[in-house]
């Protein structure tokens, strides 16, 4: 994480404030260069990443569920650095695959230098990449079901105390660096009549939109370069990205922006029908033009501006909290998308601080999103990225 600020704030020139206020105080042009810029890097960086490392992937999916849960360290630790390098000059990608991706091969290496079986190498690698969440965004409980649920698949008390062990050490050693309050500032949100009825409806649209962006993160990841390709391949379409920021500031980086200015409702209905199309285009063209990152804010970022778009209509017939609009579509894509329901709902209620005005209602949201989803048999957007075989 200081790797990415410090990152940030050399390539943006900005010593506080938010990112977005940052990209939106320099000209269009340098956007694009930018951006240009972060698009070389992505592709000399991970081909030379790969010619010194030789064959063999870093993906903790693919390590959990195909390799016994081991990761090749250099090639790991090396994608996890140039992730944050790209994803501080303004990639439209998750940050939180770095943390994720270096506690999962770090616990790979530890579990092989004490000789582990492969089920407790494939459990501590879960948890290492379920820690590296945790700590990044301030969720010890979050990145433990994240860890149980989505990354290793069930339930247990017997998984659960690793998880949430490794989860709560990794946040709090985080606090020496990182501020201990919420990820984002939600202001008060009441209970109402109309908040529950929005949760009834935008649950099924919330699972179509989980399907759509499931889908396309699918076909980016099946379409990734390969040979030469991947070396020019990031440099064009991250430069097509930079063109787009000059009308639309907001596509750069990982959406954490965006989701703050919908819970402030700081845009207009035309931006918001805008970024819900861009944003996701983004995230797929960078994640198939060979670059490695996150899809997790990017995929809060999609279900906040979808819920944040349809509230805009409901308050016009039934006025309701409109905060509490865009944190309903934002956990309810995210489940979807994650195939993780639990996992979710707190990681939403973490990331926000807020339990009692929007437990019901996002219970409801969430619900109707899984139905939709899986009626369409939608598989995660992390088991998306596995290798076919």
């Amino acid at each position: 994480m200081t790797l990415l600020r410090a990152t940030a704030h050399l390539v943006y020139s900005y010593q506080s404030g938010s990112f977005l206020s940052a990209v939106e105080q320099i000209g269009a042009s340098r956007r694009v260069v930018t951006l240009s810029v972060a698009g070389a890097v992505a592709g000399i960086g991970w081909w030379l990443l790969r010619w010194w490392t030789g064959p063999g992937g870093s993906e903790v999916s693919t390590a959990l569920w195909r390799d016994e849960g081991r990761l090749p360290l250099r090639r790991s630790l090396g994608s996890a650095v140039l992730s944050m390098v790209i994803v501080g000059m303004g990639a439209s990608l998750g940050r939180e695959a770095a943390p994720r991706l270096a506690g999962a091969a770090l616990a790979s290496r530890l579990s092989d230098w004490a000789r582990i079986g492969t089920a407790h190498r494939r459990l501590l690698a879960a948890c290492g990449a379920g820690a590296g969440m945790a700590c990044v965004y301030n969720v010890p409980l979050g990145g433990a079901l994240l860890t149980l649920e989505v990354m290793l698949g069930v339930v247990s008390l017997r998984l659960a105390l690793p998880a949430l062990a490794t989860s709560a050490i990794a946040t709090a050693v985080s606090w020496t660096v990182l501020p201990p309050g919420p990820t984002y500032q939600l202001p008060k949100a009441t209970l109402s009549a109309s908040l529950i009825g929005f949760a009834v409806l935008i649950g099924p649209l919330a699972g179509l939109a989980a399907v759509g962006w499931v889908r396309m993160m699918r076909i980016a990841h099946e379409h990734r370069p390969t040979g030469w390709r991947p070396l020019v391949s990031p440099l064009l379409v991250f430069t097509a990205v930079g063109a787009l920021a000059i009308p639309y500031p907001q596509l750069l980086g990982n959406g954490k922006d965006i989701v703050q200015l919908t819970l402030g409702t700081q845009l207009t209905a035309p931006v918001l029908l805008a970024l819900l199309v861009l944003k996701p285009i983004a995230t797929a063209g960078s994640l198939g033009s060979g670059a490695s990152g996150g899809l997790f804010t990017p995929t809060v970022a999609t279900g906040a501006l979808l819920g944040a778009l349809a509230g805009h209509g409901w308050a016009l017939a039934w006025p309701g909290p409109a905060a509490g609009f865009t944190v309903l579509g934002a956990a309810a894509v995210l489940a979807a998308a994650m195939q993780a329901p639990v996992a979710a709902t707190v990681l939403m209620l973490e990331l926000t601080r807020t339990i009692d005005a929007l437990m019901v209602p996002l219970l409801l949201a969430v619900t109707g999103a899984m139905l939709v989803s899986r009626r369409f048999d939608t598989p995660s957007i992390y088991s998306v990225r596995l290798p076919t075989q």
